[in-house]
């Protein structure tokens, strides 16, 4: 039997006296790797960015919006009607086992002025429990309290793009800002969230005690109704009986029939999300599937340069096995060439998948994610390729006649 270590530099040399034929051999598994790590690269970045936009709303939260009005047969949607309150609210928090925090809403939009710098932005009107709700913590200051919300306090907490906009490179904390004409105290910055998955700034955003918010803000026709209920499950196995509790909860609270609409909405944005999560990660997969299909082609493409040199070089074939060649040695030589060209295939398709990655990051503000297990999947499924597609001319090789083999011209 040959060395191997004599097998693989014939096999290399094969392939360096036929360096045009190698390289058109390997195209297809260039552009095919190629395409692989592109492609999940853009998917897996899209999945990313959804589970950051998750995290940036907040982890096992709960909506709970108040009921829809109907005129004239025409139901106007949830929103329309306001029957939730600040004790509903507080009931959710005392008597739901599987919540762990709960935070009322009322929000409008106003003017905010500070010196002589003006914004437009969302003023919501909330209580201290918003920070545990939505995962959002303070860079300086503070947040509400319990005494602001019992005092009716006017103080107020912003987010970045508002001391982006009206303080510049001044700490805000401490400052005097107007609200709709109305002084109120800057006592704390929130962290920087970016935008929701709606494309929203979450960052462009005030927050007040939500009784000032009724008192002084928006002037509530019913005192106590609340826009919104945010509230936070104790995990996300418990969001389901969550949902459930603060259904029974709300019937009960607002005398509800067993065979009446509910006058609210529940909703659980986190199973939402992690659908939209989910549809992202499957198009990921579509994507890297449809481009694992150049991969294919590239093998066959090499199978038939394979084919054509085993046709080129049978008298080669003939002369070595004469010489004491065995048919398994003719076989290792083939599929090394194969595996050879599949594998140097393999390293350029992934340096150019790489660089195509980050071109179309670049061009197209297009977030992408280079994980180094899709490009070794990338990279095994190529060398796989030139074993499989390799092995049938490697055994047509092998069962060459010599005596055949060196007659042939």
């Amino acid at each position: 039997m040959i060395a191997i270590s004599s097998i693989v530099n014939i096999a290399l040399r094969s392939l360096i006296a036929n360096a045009m034929r190698s390289f058109l051999a390997i195209l297809g598994i260039i552009i095919g790797v190629a395409a692989v790590v592109t492609m999940v690269a853009i998917g897996t970045g899209a999945s990313e960015k959804i589970s950051e936009q998750i995290s940036s709303i907040g982890s096992n939260m709960i909506l709970i919006l108040p009921g829809s009005t109907t005129q004239g047969g025409i139901r106007m949607g949830a929103g329309t009607q306001q029957t939730l309150t600040m004790a509903d609210a507080e009931a959710i928090a005392k008597e739901c086992s599987a919540v762990s925090a709960v935070a009322p809403v009322i929000s409008g939009t106003a003017q905010v002025v500070f010196a002589n710098q003006n914004w437009s932005t969302g003023v919501i009107g909330t209580t201290p429990d918003m920070t545990i709700v939505r995962d959002w913590n303070v860079t300086s200051g503070r947040f509400l309290t319990e005494q602001d919300v019992r005092s009716g306090t006017r103080v107020a907490v912003i987010g970045q793009t508002l001391v982006t906009q009206l303080f510049g490179d001044l700490d805000p904390v401490g400052k005097i800002i107007r609200i709709t004409k109305i002084p109120f105290e800057v006592v704390g910055v929130l962290e920087e969230k970016g935008q929701s998955m709606m494309g929203q700034d979450q960052d462009d955003i005030i927050y007040v005690p939500i009784t000032t918010a009724q008192r002084t803000l928006f002037g509530q026709v019913l005192p106590g109704r609340v826009k919104i209920i945010y509230v936070k499950a104790n995990s996300l196995e418990e969001m389901s009986l969550a949902t459930e509790q603060i259904t029974a909860l709300l019937r009960q609270r607002h005398r509800i029939g067993q065979k009446q609409e509910d006058d609210f909405t529940v909703r659980d944005l986190t199973q939402m999300l992690e659908a939209a999560k989910e549809s992202t990660q499957t198009m990921s997969i579509l994507l890297g599937a449809i481009a694992s299909v150049s991969l294919v082609v590239g093998g066959i493409g090499i199978m038939n340069i394979m084919l054509v040199s085993v046709t080129e070089r049978t008298r080669e074939i003939g002369i070595r096995i004469a010489v004491g060649a065995k048919p398994k040695d003719i076989r290792m030589q083939f599929l090394i060439e194969s595996v050879f060209l599949t594998t140097i295939g393999g390293i350029i398709g992934l340096v150019f998948g790489i660089i195509a990655s980050l071109i179309v990051s670049a061009a197209m503000q297009w977030p992408v994610s280079i994980s180094v297990l899709s490009t070794l999947i990338a990279f095994g499924f190529s060398a796989f390729v030139g074993i499989f597609f390799g092995f049938y001319p490697a055994y047509k090789a092998s069962l060459l006649n010599p005596i055949d083999a060196l007659r042939y011209e």
